[in-house]
């Protein structure tokens, strides 16, 4: 049996839904405003067929292109990470995680104060990272207080400067929260620990010490149903996060897209055989999508573009290779949240799929169903394969 790898690039959107409209994104085109405004060329994804699948200014169709190709509309309710990656993995939600305009209720965060054993949280906001940590650090270290925000995204962020709270103790706050205070009615998708270091007016997040705490997954995913079969799954990124953990062989965090990409490659040197690798490439939605930086998009496109001849290359002729997005991020818009988008698909050896053009996939789903029928599978995901 083959290796499957799915390749998830963070916040990579190819343009507004049909329902965007119902969450603020009618205008939303992640990849086609970023190649328009940056001119960025992709050489190696051109030659896959990524310019096949919408008009783009800087990356042209081709004729023979290396892979199946398409487009995946999501149908779970929400535009988040861990809503995107479930939905992947066959898990479709109906009902979105809560989210917080207004910051958390008070009797979330009394309980939460009153489990860690303080007497009160700073900010209490949607906020960015970076701004937040700016605008409360100092505050922060004078009181001891944990800086608690949201975002647009349904998600309880913790942030405390390493000096003051050790990582460690950090975890186990957001521990607390996940399973004593973020439950039932509050049930967010994510607790995330950030911690941070530096001094005020040059407080830095430590990336690769961010935690995240998620929401248990039905047990109907296809990595549990992988895992239980003992095909071995491979989490490269903060993918294992999204799943609390579980179903996944190994798990290697990584703390730059570079990083992902080197495991990546690690792992299919390995000569793997009956092995399902799930990989979140983060920096596009983390590091520029948030901070509407389209060049820096641009530039970790590129980094990703580069690295795919290699990646290739290391295909054997019984593995599948799939290249996705989990929701949209726009940098060239005035919002620097996600966004309610299709994702590309780009299937490859493409003489495994069922049509050179896959068009618009009914849910990111299909790629569960894809991967569990080439490990044979027995499965009632929704959606449809790719295989021919």
């Amino acid at each position: 049996m083959g290796n499957a790898y799915v390749i998830v690039v963070d916040g990579l959107g190819v343009g507004a839904q049909e329902d965007a409209a119902e969450y603020g994104d009618e205008s939303m085109n992640t990849l086609g405003h970023v190649s328009e405004e940056t001119g960025v060329r992709l050489p190696n994804l051109q030659k896959m067929g990524l310019g096949n699948i919408i008009q783009l200014a800087s990356v042209e169709k081709n004729e023979n292109p290396l892979a199946a190709f398409g487009k995946l509309r999501e149908v779970s309710a929400g535009k988040d990470s861990t809503t995107g990656h479930w939905e992947i993995a066959g898990i479709h939600l109906e009902k979105p995680f809560p989210t917080y305009p207004n910051g958390f209720p008070k009797g979330v965060l009394q309980a939460f104060c009153e489990g860690i054993w303080v007497e009160k949280v700073l900010c209490n906001k949607p906020y960015s990272g970076t701004d937040v940590i700016r605008d409360f650090g100092e505050e922060h270290l004078a009181t001891g207080f944990p800086i608690v925000y949201t975002s647009a995204d349904s998600v309880f962020q913790v942030a405390c400067h390493e000096d003051e709270v050790p990582v460690e103790k950090l975890y186990k706050w957001c521990e607390y929260a996940r399973n004593e205070v973020m439950a039932g009615e509050h049930e967010v998708g994510r607790v995330i620990a950030r911690p941070f270091n530096g001094k005020p007016g040059n407080f830095e997040r430590i990336s690769d010490k961010r935690h995240d705490y998620s929401s248990i997954p039905p047990k109907n995913n296809l990595v549990q149903k992988l895992y239980d079969s003992r095909v071995k799954t491979y989490s490269i990124g903060k993918v294992a996060d999204l799943f609390a953990g579980e179903g996944f062989t190994q798990y290697r965090p990584t703390k730059s897209n570079a990083e992902g990409i080197s495991q990546l490659l690690s792992l299919m040197s390995a000569s793997l055989d009956n092995t399902f690798v799930f990989v979140n490439l983060i920096d596009t939605d983390q590091l520029f999508g948030h901070r509407l930086d389209p060049a820096g998009y641009a530039g970790s496109l590129a980094e990703f573009d580069r690295a795919i001849p290699a990646i290739v290359s290391k295909i054997r002729e019984d593995d599948l290779l799939i290249i996705t997005g989990d929701h949209g991020n726009d940098p060239c818009s005035e919002s620097t949240d996600h966004s309610r988008e299709f994702v590309p698909l780009l299937v490859f050896p493409k003489n495994s799929a069922k049509a050179e053009d896959l068009g618009t996939g009914k849910t990111f789903s299909n790629i569960a169903k894809t991967v569990a029928e080439f490990f044979k599978l027995e499965n009632d995901f929704p959606g449809s394969s790719f295989l021919g």
